[in-house]
């Protein structure tokens, strides 16, 4: 056993000492069109990638399918082409390997990015991103950095059943030495992700499969190679002043249609994309709340010790003398996801339900529209 260490030790720093760079490189600046733009999350999940690596050669991509066929949801497409099978490689079906492996290579000064096919596999690794990543930095009195990206969709799909439909936001929220980010928009995705790949600590980033093929306005400055989304700062996707909402990934399109129909009945809600899991932007989300007085909390996890939970208790530690009515909590059923396509609706919170417990919240149990 030593000696196979002492071969992988061997392997890791050859592998270090062909990807880190000579020197640094810089390369023209590129300008952007100022007509409006859209871009989908995949495009933007693709963009991020590709500009990464070709700033910093320490970047590097592994995982199962993200060459040859370019990713098993073509977020890959085009990189192996352009970077070669040393930055780009495609692994065997076997998570706890190739995850130790990305591991040792963050201990050797490089950057890789470990995708998950799904973040259902990702319990495969769990070991090797808890105890070897998350933790190495403070057991190694900040000695070792751990600068590694684990990617992938999280969450439920349609008709994939109970075994690949769980959120782990909550799971991997709960560890101290990660960071849990997930993009909603094309502009989260690809600001997030380059900030992941630039920070020196390990960073779990979940995705929605299907957000993928979602289109968003893009702004020029979001194209700029330089932008990133700062780690642990929410986004007010939009002002109100009755309640506040607090959403992320693809229930954050789903509180937004809520408040659009709240609209409608005289109800003005904040939505808070909270973007960043851990860190969580706390102050934001006081804030909002001490304005508005009011709190709805949505997610696809599980209700017990979820991200809503810890949304609650923070508002109730922080801002309790400012609510003028109870938390509602909205979560997936506390039950494995059902296979048919009825069930599994119901097991997950659509707009209706977020429309209901903001009425409630605000004492509307009848439509405004009915009395105006």
């Amino acid at each position: 056993m030593l000696g196979a260490a002492r071969r992988s030790g061997c392997v890791l720093g050859r592998l270090a000492q062909a990807l880190r760079p000579a020197a640094a490189t810089t390369g023209a600046a590129r300008t952007y069109s100022s007509a409006p733009k859209e871009m989908n999350v995949r495009e933007a999940l693709n963009s991020a990638l590709d500009e990464e690596m070709a700033a910093d050669p320490s970047v590097f991509l592994m995982g199962e399918e993200v060459g040859e066929y370019q990713g098993a949801y073509k977020i890959t497409k085009g990189l192996l082409d352009k970077y070669g099978p040393d930055r780009v490689l495609d692994t065997p079906i076997t998570e706890a390997g190739f995850t130790g492996i990305g591991v040792g290579a963050a201990y050797q000064g490089l950057r890789p990015v470990v995708e998950f096919m799904t973040f259902n596999f990702s319990m495969q690794a769990i070991d090797h991103i808890i105890n070897s990543a998350a933790k190495s930095n403070y057991m190694s009195a900040g000695q070792i950095n751990v600068p590694i990206v684990f990617r992938g969709p999280n969450g439920a799909a349609a008709g994939v059943g109970a075994q690949h439909s769980q959120c782990y936001a909550a799971w991997y929220a709960h560890v101290p030495g990660l960071k849990v980010l997930t993009p909603y928009s094309a502009e989260d995705a690809r600001g997030l992700l380059k900030a992941a790949i630039r920070d020196p600590d390990p960073v779990v980033f979940l995705e929605n499969e299907l957000l993928y093929g979602e289109s968003f306005p893009i702004s020029a400055e979001v194209l700029d190679s330089s932008f990133t989304v700062p780690i642990g700062k929410a986004k007010i996707e939009r002002e109100g002043k009755d309640i506040t909402i607090t959403a992320f990934s693809k229930m954050v399109g789903y509180a937004l249609q809520a408040a659009e129909i709240l609209s409608k009945e005289g109800i003005s809600a904040e939505v808070i994309n909270l973007r960043s899991i851990r860190p969580l932007d706390r102050a934001a989300i006081n804030a909002s709340v001490r304005k508005t007085n009011r709190l709805v909390t949505v997610e696809e996890g599980f209700p017990q010790h979820g991200v809503g939970a810890e949304i609650c208790m923070s508002v109730v530690e922080d801002s309790f003398e400012y609510l003028d009515a109870p938390v509602e909590r909205i979560a997936g059923a506390d039950v494995p996801t059902p296979y048919a396509a009825n069930l599994e609706r119901l097991a997950f919170p659509q707009v209706e339900d977020i429309v209901r417990a903001a009425k409630r919240a605000c004492y509307r149990s009848t439509s405004m529209a009915a009395t105006a």
